[in-house]
């Protein structure tokens, strides 16, 4: 760290030098101009320019060692990290199957398109700026989406409805989209200060949503594992215990419904602390409930249900990390409660 003295030149204006070792790193001198980010924080960052400003990040990989699955993998990395403009390269050429396999990838990640296919490269391009991107709109509607998920997938089980349970994994893919889409401009907003300014969002609110949004793309996981269970059933549960679960996914939807509200509404404080006790107190009675079930049900009926009392205990922990960094951005804000 170097500091500088505040000098007062022309009765007007405040400046500053600049070290010269950075200065020379960056091609900065006389007449170069820099960008200036103030922060709510009091920091004010220092960005030098360049003719590249506006350049497109562009990566090209070698896949010619992936099956289908590693390059989809490799194309979600990349994507993830920030790249706009994305080249997977296999010099012996492209066959039909990983052409499929990008395409399908591609489809499920916001705002990339293939934009040119030859036998040996497959080009995709990300057509979204941050600057058309609402990060909070993302998040309701990722919420929105998963507790809808999470209330069908219970209902499926419940019902033993295999019609409602088959939509579940489609809907999951929505999910992880949508998480995609934040975790992208998340990791885009720690190297990119342009990014932060478009998104108008601190990075200490982006990573709060990142963590957010996570948590709910793990709920999303759960609610497609109790559609495969309710799937799996030859019939309806025990009337008994199809209460005993629709009461437990209710009590573990508003956990996060309530937890999610104090960061993407600005709901009161105390809110989460409470969603903390519910949190416990519902893991502790799933865990009394599973152990009466050994005494009640068949052994089909019970491994089947133990595994989604399971991933509804597992919702309330999820729901009880939100609440976690709730209280820590009320922390951040200055305003604890």
């Amino acid at each position: 760290m170097e500091t500088r003295k505040v000098q007062l030149s022309g009765g007007t204006t405040y400046t500053i030098s600049l070290p010269k070792s950075w200065a020379e790193e960056h091609g900065i001198e006389a007449g170069s101009v820099l960008r200036l980010h103030p922060e709510t924080d009091g920091t004010l960052l220092v960005e030098s320019t360049g003719e590249d400003d506006d350049r497109v990040r562009s990566g090209r990989v070698d896949v010619a060692r992936h099956d289908a699955a590693g390059i989809r993998e490799t194309l979600y990395a990349m994507y993830a990290v920030g790249f706009d403009e994305i080249t997977l390269v296999d010099p012996a050429g492209h066959d039909t199957g990983v052409h499929r396999a990008v395409a399908d990838a591609a489809g499920q990640l916001s705002g990339l398109e293939v934009m040119e296919e030859t036998d040996t490269t497959i080009t995709l391009r990300s057509l979204i700026d941050a600057g058309n991107i609402s990060i909070r709109k993302s998040m309701l509607r990722l919420r929105l989406t998963v507790l809808a998920m999470h209330r069908d997938a219970t209902t499926a089980f419940v019902d033993a409805d295999p019609d409602l349970a088959a939509g579940l994994a489609g809907r999951d893919d929505e999910v992880d989209k949508l998480f995609a889409l934040v975790a992208r401009h998340f990791r885009q907003a720690l190297s990119d200060l342009q990014e932060v300014e478009k998104l108008d969002q601190s990075r200490d609110a982006l990573f709060e949503h990142y963590h957010v949004a996570r948590q709910l793309e793990r709920v999303g996981d759960h609610a497609e594992k109790i559609g495969r269970l309710a799937d799996q059933q030859p019939g309806p549960p025990p009337a008994a215990l199809a209460e005993e679960v629709s009461t437990y996914a209710d009590r573990s939807r508003r956990i996060i419904e309530q937890a999610s509200d104090v960061v993407l509404s600005d709901a009161d404080v105390p809110v989460a602390y409470d969603v903390l006790d519910d949190a416990a107190d519902l893991g502790a009675d799933v865990d009394d409930f599973s152990r009466t079930l050994y005494e009640r049900e068949t052994t089909g009926a019970i491994h089947r249900a133990i595994l989604v009392l399971d991933s509804l205990k597992r919702t309330a922990e999820y729901g009880a990390n939100i609440a976690e960094m709730a209280i820590q951005r009320s922390v951040r804000a200055g305003t604890p409660e």
